[in-house]
């Protein structure tokens, strides 16, 4: 095999092109998802990183003077970051904090969210003279963050929002969570 291998290294381009982009995806999943504090996820997806990237290197240095393999090598790892992104992104691992801004306060927005069952927290503010604002907070799975923008686009069309990746949330003791968790019920329970 090793003999086919040596004199047919130009077989090997595809599988260490697939490699990188296996490894190079992993790597950029773990990197996203230990900024999320997901710690023992990230060490899982480095150890299987590691080997695949350990596989890959060790096939380009065996055939170091084969220059197609060093392309397919950075062909991978280009691509890899693309689809490790991509990938991130469709798993949808974690929680956002939205922050929606309405200027045509006091709006309905707030009671509208709720009843579609987010944990809406409405703060009144001002955007300068005599221009009343609503500053809605929502923190969300990430996975439904685009359903509530669509909500809040339907809902409020003028508004302004902003989104933030949250590392943690704390929802509370468990006796008083609600049916969707209940930290900001809880929290304002505690300020009545």
């Amino acid at each position: 095999m090793e003999s086919f291998i040596g004199t047919h290294a130009w077989l090997l381009a595809p599988l260490i092109f697939c490699a990188r982009v296996t490894d190079v995806s992993l790597g950029t999943c773990r990197a996203i998802i230990v900024v999320r504090g997901h710690r023992l996820l990230a060490a899982g997806i480095g150890f299987f990183e590691s080997i695949i990237w350990l596989l890959a290197v060790s096939a380009v240095i065996k055939h170091i003077d084969a220059w197609y393999l060093a392309l397919a090598y950075g062909a991978g790892f280009a691509t890899g970051n693309y689809v490790g992104i991509w990938l991130e992104g469709r798993l949808a691992i974690g929680s956002e904090l939205v922050r929606a801004i309405v200027f045509d306060a006091p709006h309905m927005l707030a009671d509208a969210l709720r009843s579609r069952g987010y944990q809406a927290v409405q703060v009144a503010g001002s955007a300068g003279a005599g221009r009343p604002v609503d500053v809605i907070l929502v923190v969300e799975k990430r996975r439904r963050v685009p359903e509530l923008l669509s909500a809040i686009r339907r809902d409020a069309p003028g508004s302004v929002y902003t989104i933030s990746d949250v590392k943690s949330v704390y929802d509370g003791p468990a006796s008083t969570m609600t049916q969707r968790g209940g930290g900001l019920d809880w929290l304002l329970s505690k300020r009545r």
